[in-house]
């Protein structure tokens, strides 16, 4: 009997010894970790103030390969959500929400030195008010880089179980936010180094589209005068093309970059039509979406056809056939298609075309930052010229050439935070019409129409 007192005489003074230290241990918890990454402040603001990119930098998947993802709320800023589920029971189910982002999206420029986003969490860990914060700083000489400072807070309240869980502070939290940091630095070392913060892109719904096309291509060094010669000749062809089809050009040209390569730069001249049915040597043919080379031709053989614009290679098709791409051989060089249709992204460049390519990076790099979808193999991005280059007499430019760039899009929400903002998109000539100083042309803006 006397043994058995002295045990629960033991065990009062060790629950004693637990509730006094659990009540002495602090109340809330923190921890944080601080990297450096090589990025525009910018560019790792909109990583981090959407959820589209976090599967592929949080540990999550490295905990379990098969957990599942989901997108809710808004697609971008304060409201948007992401939720897992996993059978792992260490991981759970859990989600993230955006509390907040200081400044807002569209008051960071290149004099921001500061940005804070705060991600509210809900997850297995013990708790209340669960939260990260990411406060983001300019760093560097010129102001190239960018500190990420990612930390974690939590409150126990008076839940004396709680707060022995603050201990283990240095494990999960810790593992999360050193394990995602150093991914977050990998995935943003993949998006190019590009200024878009000129940019208002918009998402459109684009319409699929018949088109007649010339490919061709034109070496780099050859400069704006070799495209406008190729340009010109690929027109030319079209139009004839057309009259001989019976059909009418509907809209400005466009040009569907293949290969821009060091050396070369490959593309097809394109303009739309009024039919997708076309009668060509007696027979009727509907005209249907090009197919990705790799479906249809060795790897070995598409890629040279490409490199080299596949012009020499047209005139061995017989009229009425269909080339590598799937599509149809309607006169010498001409081809006819199905493009597009689907969402796309799209901005504008006001100035020579010198500044399209410039431009299409600028898209890209504003599509992975914010994690849309694309594969400019498959899909190819395309510009049309709204608005053609005016000259005097004498060759002198007197009004820029205005050309809507477009990415397709396999992914993406509705609308880009741009628009769901209601910020208006520039209208023709806010660039300024008159022709800048050499190295001075107006920045890229948002385009204000273009082929659907």
């Amino acid at each position: 009997m006397m043994r058995v007192f002295e045990f629960l005489v033991a065990l009062v003074i060790v629950v004693a010894l637990g509730v006094l230290a659990a009540v002495v241990m602090p109340g809330s918890g923190h921890v944080e970790r601080q990297l450096v990454i090589g990025k525009d402040l910018r560019q790792v603001y909109d990583v981090v103030d959407n959820m589209r990119r976090l599967p592929d930098y949080s540990v999550l998947r490295a905990l379990d390969p098969s957990v599942q993802f989901k997108l809710s709320g808004k697609a971008f800023g304060p409201g948007a959500e992401i939720s897992w589920q996993s059978s792992d029971s260490k991981l759970g189910n859990g989600g993230l929400t955006i509390a907040s982002a200081t400044p807002d999206f569209d008051k960071i420029d290149g004099n921001t030195k500061e940005a804070t986003i705060v991600w509210n969490l809900d997850n297995n860990w013990r708790g209340l008010q669960k939260h990260f914060t990411l406060d983001l700083e300019r760093k560097g000489s010129r102001g190239q880089l960018t500190q990420v400072t990612w930390s974690y807070d939590v409150t126990y309240g008076w839940n004396l179980v709680n707060r022995f869980a603050n201990l283990y502070i240095h494990g999960d939290p810790d593992t999360f936010i050193q394990g995602s940091l150093n991914n977050l630095q990998n995935v943003l070392a993949g998006i190019p180094n590009v200024d878009y913060s000129q940019l208002v892109p918009y998402i459109k719904q684009t319409q699929p589209t018949p088109l007649l096309v010339v490919p061709t291509s034109i070496a780099r060094k050859d400069g704006l005068d070799g495209l406008d010669d190729a340009v010109n000749t690929a027109t030319a062809q079209i139009q004839a093309a057309a009259k001989k089809l019976g059909v009418n050009v509907t809209g400005p040209r466009i040009l569907i970059t293949t290969n821009y390569g060091d050396q070369t730069y490959s593309f097809d001249v394109a303009l739309p039509i009024d039919s997708s049915t076309l009668t060509v040597d007696g027979q009727s043919e509907q005209l249907t979406a090009a197919t990705p080379p790799s479906l249809t031709a060795p790897a070995e053989a598409s890629s040279a056809a490409d490199a080299a614009g596949t012009t020499k290679d047209a005139t061995k098709l017989a009229v009425g056939s269909r080339d590598q791409h799937g599509r149809l051989v309607v006169d010498g060089n001409v081809r006819a298609t199905l493009a597009f249709g689907g969402a796309a992204l799209e901005g504008v460049w006001n100035g020579t075309y010198a500044g399209v390519p410039l431009t299409r990076d600028m898209l890209k790099a504003y599509a992975q930052t914010h994690g849309y979808k694309f594969d400019d193999v498959v899909h190819r991005a395309y510009d049309v010229q709204v608005k053609p280059e005016v000259k005097d007499a004498g060759g002198n430019i007197t009004s820029y050439a205005e050309y809507a760039v477009y990415l397709p899009l396999s992914d993406a929400p509705t609308q880009t935070p741009e628009q769901a903002a209601g910020i208006p998109q520039p209208q023709p000539g806010d660039s300024g019409d008159a022709p800048a100083a050499a190295g001075t042309a107006a920045a890229p803006a948002a385009a204000s129409s273009a082929a659907k």
